[in-house]
C-alpha cells in the first residue's frame, strides 16, 4: 500500500507534464502545418494550375451583376442581424454570451485549455491571507427577517395589481423551513403534526388553509396551524395578530413546547404591533425575546429592534444596539452597515454643503460619515438607486441574499422613511456614495473593507425577485466581444447592400478592381 501511494504522485506529475507539453505544443505544431500547407501549394502551383483557376474564377466575378452582390450582401446583413438578437437576449437573460460559453465549453477542452471560470481559487482577504473564492453553492440565502404576511400584505398586493410579488423558489424555501422549524422537540409526531407538514408543502394557498383547520379540528391547540391561518388568511394584520395570539395560547397548553414555535409567534406579533403602530410595545416584545432566547442569533431579531427603535427615533439606543452587533466577528448585513452610516450621516447633513466641503475640506465627523456611506455602500452597492429613488421599489421577498439586490431592496423598503427623516442625509449618500468604487480594485480582485464581492448573486437574485422586477447586477458586465463582432458585421454588410443598390455600376467598378488584387496577392 505505501509503495502504491509513494509512486502515485509520480505518475500524475509526469501525466500533468505530458499535458501541458501538449498544450503548449499545440499552437507551434498548428503554425508548421500551416507553413507546410503553404508551401506545398506553392511547389505544386504548376501541377494544379492554380493560375489558370484564379484566373476563372476572376472572370466569374467579373460576370456578376450588381443584383447578386445586393443579395449576397443582404443576405449576410440578415443573419448577422439575427445572431446579434439572439446574442443580445441570450446576454441581457444570462449574462453571457452564447457563442462564448459554446466556445469555452467545448472547445477550450479540445485544444487543452483550463477552465477559467473555477470556483476553488483563492484571493486575498483584507488581512492579506489566502481565502477560497465564494462559489455559487456558498451564496446562502436567508429568511428576511422584516418579511410581510402573505394574506394580509402580499395577497393584497396582488389583488390589486395582478401580480405575484413572491417566486415558487422563494415559496418553497419558505415551506421548507415552516417544515424545519415547526418539528416538534418531542419524537413523537401526532396526527395535527403530519397534517401540518403536508400543509406547508401545497403550493396552493387555499389548499394549505383546509390543511390547517383540518388539524385544528383534530386538535383544538395546534398552534402550527393557527401560525398558517395567521400568515395567509389573515386579510388584515389586526386579524393577523388575533390569530397569533390564539395561537400562543394553544403553545402554551402544550405540555412539550417547541422553543421555535414559540420564538416565531413573539417576534410575529411583536412586527403585528409595529405594523399597528404600537411602537414601544413591540420594542419591548423585541428586547424580552432577545433576552429570553439569547442563542438565536440566527434570526436576526436585533434587526426588527433597529428598525422599529428608528421609528422611534432612539437614536442613542439604536447605537447601543449596533456597538453589540456591528462587531468584526459577526456577519454583516445592509441593515448594520446602512443603519451606522445613516447614524453618522445625520450628525453632519444638515448643515452639509458640496461646495463648502470642496473649499475648505472635509471634517472630522463628515470623514467618518463618507467613510462609512463608502463602508455600507462596498457590502451592497445597490442599495444606494432604492434610496434615492433612482429604482422603483417593490415588496421584498420572504428570502434574501447578502450583498445582492434582493436585500437591497428588503433594506429600502422599510428605511427609506428613516433616510428621509434625517436632514439632509439622502443628499450627503447622493454625494458621495460612487465614490466608492474608485477605492474597490477592479475588477475586484480584492476587496477594500470586505471581501471581494461575490459573483453569484445575480442567479440567486432572479430566483427570489419576480419577473417584472429589473435585477440590479453589479459589478456592470461588459458586452462580450461576439455582440460587438457580429454588431459590426451586420453595419457593414448592410452598408455594402445600400451602397451596392444606390451605385451599381460604381460598385461593380470598385469590385471589379479589388477582386483580382485580392485572388492574385
Amino acid at each position: 500500500m505505501e509503495d502504491a501511494t509513494s509512486t502515485n504522485p509520480q505518475s500524475l506529475g509526469f501525466t500533468d507534464k505530458l499535458k501541458s507539453w501538449l498544450s503548449w505544443s499545440w499552437t507551434y505544431i498548428c503554425a508548421v502545418w500551416f507553413a507546410m500547407v503553404l508551401t506545398m501549394i506553392y511547389v505544386l502551383r504548376s501541377p494544379l494550375k492554380l493560375q489558370d483557376t484564379l484566373t476563372s474564377a476572376s472572370v466569374f466575378l467579373n460576370t456578376l451583376t450588381p443584383k447578386f452582390y445586393v443579395a449576397l450582401t443582404g443576405t449576410s446583413s440578415l443573419i448577422s442581424g439575427l445572431i446579434l438578437i439572439f446574442e443580445w437576449w441570450y446576454f441581457r437573460k444570462y449574462g453571457t454570451s452564447f457563442i462564448e460559453q459554446v466556445s469555452v465549453s467545448h472547445l477550450r477542452p479540445l485544444l487543452g485549455g483550463v477552465e477559467s471560470s473555477s470556483t476553488t481559487g483563492l484571493f486575498s482577504s483584507v488581512n492579506g491571507e489566502a481565502e477560497p473564492r465564494p462559489s455559487v453553492s456558498e451564496c446562502k440565502v436567508w429568511r428576511n427577517p422584516l418579511n410581510l404576511f402573505r394574506g394580509a400584505e402580499y395577497s393584497r398586493y396582488t389583488w390589486v395589481t395582478g401580480k405575484e410579488p413572491l417566486t415558487y423558489y422563494d415559496m418553497n424555501l419558505s415551506a421548507q423551513d415552516h417544515q424545519t422549524f415547526f418539528t416538534g422537540d418531542t419524537q413523537q409526531i401526532k396526527a395535527e403534526d403530519t397534517v401540518m407538514q403536508k400543509a406547508w408543502r401545497e403550493r396552493n394557498p387555499q389548499a394549505r388553509i383546509r390543511a390547517a383547520y383540518q388539524a385544528i379540528e383534530m386538535n383544538h391547540e395546534c398552534a402550527a396551524a393557527y401560525v398558517l391561518l395567521a400568515e395567509e388568511e389573515a386579510t388584515t394584520i389586526t386579524e393577523a395578530e388575533r390569530l397569533f395570539k390564539q395561537a400562543l395560547i394553544s403553545q402554551g397548553c402544550n405540555s412539550g413546547k417547541d422553543i421555535n414555535l414559540l420564538v416565531y409567534i413573539k417576534r410575529r406579533l411583536a412586527m403585528c404591533a409595529r405594523k399597528l403602530g404600537r411602537i414601544k410595545e413591540a420594542v419591548k416584545m423585541m428586547r424580552d425575546l432577545m433576552k429570553e432566547f439569547p442563542l438565536l442569533g440566527m434570526l436576526n431579531i436585533h434587526e426588527n429592534l433597529l428598525e422599529a427603535l428608528l421609528e422611534l427615533q432612539a437614536y442613542a439606543d439604536v447605537q447601543a444596539v449596533l456597538a453589540k452587533y456591528d462587531d468584526i466577528s459577526l456577519p454583516k448585513s445592509a441593515t448594520i452597515c446602512y443603519t451606522s452610516a445613516l447614524l453618522k450621516a445625520r450628525a453632519v447633513s444638515e448643515k452639509f454643503s458640496p461646495e463648502a466641503a470642496s473649499r475648505r475640506g472635509l471634517s472630522t465627523a463628515e470623514m467618518n460619515a463618507v467613510e462609512a456611506i463608502h463602508r455600507a455602500v462596498e457590502f451592497n452597492p445597490h442599495v444606494p438607486k432604492y434610496l434615492l429613488e433612482m429604482k422603483s421599489l417593490i415588496l421584498p421577498p420572504e428570502h434574501i441574499l447578502k450583498r445582492g439586490d434582493s436585500e437591497a431592496v428588503a433594506y429600502a423598503f422599510f428605511h427609506l422613511q428613516h433616510w428621509k427623516r434625517a436632514e439632509g442625509a439622502l443628499n450627503l449618500l447622493h454625494c458621495t456614495w460612487e465614490g466608492t468604487f474608485r477605492i474597490i480594485p477592479y475588477p475586484l480582485e480584492k476587496g477594500h473593507l470586505f471581501y471581494p464581492y461575490p459573483g453569484c448573486t445575480e442567479t440567486a437574485d432572479r430566483e427570489l425577485l419576480p419577473t417584472f422586477h429589473e435585477v440590479s447586477v453589479y459589478p456592470k458586465k461588459e458586452l462580450p466581444f461576439f455582440i460587438l463582432f457580429t454588431a459590426g458585421l451586420c453595419s457593414f454588410t448592410a452598408m455594402l447592400a445600400m451602397l451596392t443598390h444606390q451605385f451599381p455600376e460604381l460598385m461593380g467598378v470598385f469590385v471589379k478592381a479589388v477582386s483580382p488584387a485580392l485572388l492574385f496577392h
